[in-house]
């Protein structure tokens, strides 16, 4: 069996990681440039003397966050889970870190196992961000009007196609070749929100959303256009018009990279 494949002969195993991705270009292993997965294949292997490539439950961007990312891998060497938690911690960058190891069913896979996943994206709202905010928050002196960005991140709940809130997809061929293997857990655009909401924490606007999948730059897009809604350049009840567009030219910005944070995926 290739690592690439995600499956090998011996003990299956699920890690949640925390991560700090202000110095990653991303989760996905890219030609010359540190990332997430990189770093974790390395560890491993350092720890094991196996090469692996660890599958995650989503390709986190350049500069997003996780407190609950899922990784999934297989592994020929016998090790107690405390004693590989501990080791990979050693091996990890600081600003990676192994909070749970496990083994478990063969039949587990990061991505494909995945039934839900929760985002959250932070926006300080004062005129000085504090430094250390500003690695992990979006920066904004506009005035906001939270109870219109309320209102229409309520109108992204629901089964809905959400073209208008996705980025060109560098993997486009690629998923669209999945699709059609039926390896692919969503066909098309089509995702399911099952929960979309604006809190105030002090200086910090704190948006949640928990859905069964979310497509390249998604969450970021919805910010994005949520805040032309609070800073009065779109109504509301234009959200609606957005999605039934079906272009990304008719929502608004994408949100920076920064205040997104991968906050859980459950099974």
């Amino acid at each position: 069996m290739t690592a690439e494949s995600g499956t090998r002969i011996g003990s299956n195993w699920k890690l949640t990681l925390s991560y700090d991705g202000t110095d990653f270009y991303g989760w996905q292993v890219q030609p010359d440039q540190v990332t997430i997965q990189g770093s974790l294949a390395e560890a491993i292997e350092r720890v094991t003397g196996e090469r692996v490539l660890p599958q995650g439950s989503g390709r986190t961007d350049a500069g997003v966050h996780a407190r609950g990312q899922v990784a999934s891998f297989s592994l020929e060497a016998g090790i107690p889970a405390e004693n590989l938690q501990r080791a990979l911690n050693r091996k990890l960058p600081e600003s990676v870190r192994v909070l749970h190891a496990e083994k478990t069913g063969g039949e587990f896979h990061a991505r494909h196992s995945a039934k839900a996943k929760t985002y959250e994206y932070r926006i300080w709202r004062e005129e000085i961000c504090p430094p250390w905010e500003a690695r992990y928050a979006w920066a904004l002196t506009w005035p906001l009007e939270l109870e219109r960005m309320q209102v229409a991140a309520q109108a992204v709940v629901g089964t809905r196609d959400f073209t208008s809130f996705a980025a060109s997809d560098p993997d486009l061929a690629t998923r669209q070749a999945l699709v059609a293997g039926g390896e692919e857990e969503f066909a098309g655009n089509i995702r399911t929100i099952f929960e979309s909401g604006w809190r105030g924490e002090g200086e910090l606007l704190i948006y949640r959303v928990r859905g069964n999948g979310f497509l390249h730059h998604m969450v970021r897009n919805l910010v994005g256009t949520f805040v032309d809604v609070g800073r009065g350049a779109m109504e509301p009840v234009e959200i609606r018009e957005i999605l039934d567009a079906r272009s990304r030219r008719e929502a608004g910005a994408t949100a920076p990279a920064r205040g997104l944070f991968l906050d859980r995926v459950e099974y």
